[in-house]
């Protein structure tokens, strides 16, 4: 099956405390959304496309040496207002569609084929990398189905209900998508929530609805979907990138 990549890198990281883009923040002398370019390389997709808004002449600028589409989202409403603005660059593309954050440079090259030989293995609409957190905070919840443990949704942190953020399977930010069932889902999703944007989460309740197949794929290494959305966050994965599994530059 084609594979297509889209990688988040629109934000502007306010809780890092400077006016560098998020992902352009350097992790060991390297811009944080460079491993994940490299990631992405390394899986050989037919088209990845770099979703960008703030600073986008910036992170245009400093991945222009990468094989990548830059896609501009403005204004900025949501993660899935961003995967939107990639569809016409997909257009007539019959496959799956692969999504990363650019700010999460810890994801392994064997994690993202495990997820995707899952999602084609089950035939599933959608699939999501989720892992164990013993503090879930601020991550999106895995609801599943206690008597079978399928996914029944998935709930943003701001959106949980108490017994909701006692779950500590969390949403990685890291999804494979039927290219066609994506599009369809996203034309239908609305912004009636606390953030008032448009949830690429969404989409797996759409595919719910109309009896497609989600699937999840856990990661035993909470490590691997680590954001950075502090410069504390930051420095810790800098650490784990020392290591010889994270070494990929």
């Amino acid at each position: 099956m084609a594979l297509a990549i889209v990688i988040m890198a629109a934000g502007k990281g306010t809780r890092m405390k400077s006016d560098l883009p998020k992902v352009l923040h350097p992790a060991n002398g390297k811009p944080v959304v460079e491993y994940v370019l490299r990631t992405a390389e390394s899986l050989s997709p037919v088209k990845t496309m770099l979703i960008v808004g703030h600073e986008a002449e910036k992170v245009i600028e400093a991945t222009r040496n990468f094989s990548v589409i830059p896609v501009m989202q403005r204004p900025q409403l949501g993660t899935g207002h961003a995967v939107m603005q990639a569809e016409p660059d997909l257009d007539g593309f019959s496959g799956d569609v692969l999504i990363l954050s650019g700010d999460a440079p810890l994801v392994r090259k064997e994690t993202l084929e495990k997820l995707i030989a899952v999602h084609s293995r089950q035939q599933a609409a959608a699939t999501v990398l989720t892992a164990e957190l013993d503090d879930p905070s601020g991550y999106g919840r895995i609801v599943r189905n206690p008597d079978n443990g399928e996914v029944l949704r998935i709930v943003e942190h701001k959106d949980a209900s108490p017994r909701e953020l006692l779950v500590q399977e969390i949403n990685s930010g890291v999804y494979v998508f039927d290219a066609e069932v994506l599009f369809d889902a996203l034309k239908a999703i609305r912004a009636d929530n606390a953030q008032g944007e448009y949830y690429l989460t969404d989409v797996f309740g759409i595919c719910f609805g109309r009896g497609k197949k989600v699937c999840a794929c856990k990661t035993d290494d909470a490590d691997e979907i680590r954001g950075i959305n502090t410069p504390e966050q930051l420095h810790e994965a800098e650490t784990i990138l020392t290591q010889p599994e994270y070494n990929r530059l």
